[in-house]
């Protein structure tokens, strides 16, 4: 009897395996045929670029100070060289500051990077969620994430849809 019961709990356990519905996207292939996306990323690009010159300057700038300090010490009194490298030091904490303020984890490109892109992952997150529902899958993988994906039979990518359900086409063109 034990043996029946387990048999059957294991079939139906199976059987509700076998009944779930997977499918996956290619979010990389979705957010490069939305243009929205790609001007929100070369925006970003060129921010950054600035940035990383603005503080490369910062940098050549205390580098420049720091040789000059170095062949001017010898003859300089010894409350000059303390001023001096008081102020080499205070720039190379400024330079520091402000590549954190850029750069850090809260900084500046990151929220530009929440303004700019944000909107579009929520998008995007949106469409999946709906077509999920809608076509009742019980989970949608992301072939472009950090998931090792050997084998993706593309019957099941839905890259496409999604894009068509986010009002584009594939070829970054807008579907109206």
């Amino acid at each position: 009897m034990k043996k029946i019961a387990l048999t059957a709990l294991f079939m139906v356990a199976v059987g509700t395996l076998m009944a779930q519905k997977f499918a996956y996207v290619d979010s990389d292939y979705i957010l490069g045929n939305i243009p929205e996306y790609q001007v929100a990323q070369q925006k970003l690009d060129e921010l950054a670029l600035e940035w990383q010159e603005e503080i490369e300057a910062k940098f050549e700038e205390i580098d420049r100070l720091y040789k000059e300090y170095q062949s001017e010490a010898v003859l300089l009194p010894a409350d000059m060289r303390k001023k001096r490298e008081e102020e080499i030091i205070a720039k190379e904490n400024e330079a520091k500051e402000l590549q954190k303020k850029r750069f850090g984890q809260n900084g500046d490109l990151f929220k530009k990077r929440q303004e700019l892109i944000q909107p579009i992952q929520d998008r995007l997150y949106d469409a999946i969620r709906d077509i999920s529902e809608q076509e009742n899958y019980a989970v949608i993988f992301d072939k472009a994430g950090s998931l090792t994906m050997l084998y993706t039979n593309p019957r099941f990518d839905i890259s496409d849809q999604v894009l068509r359900s986010m009002g584009y086409r594939p070829g970054g063109l807008r579907a109206d």
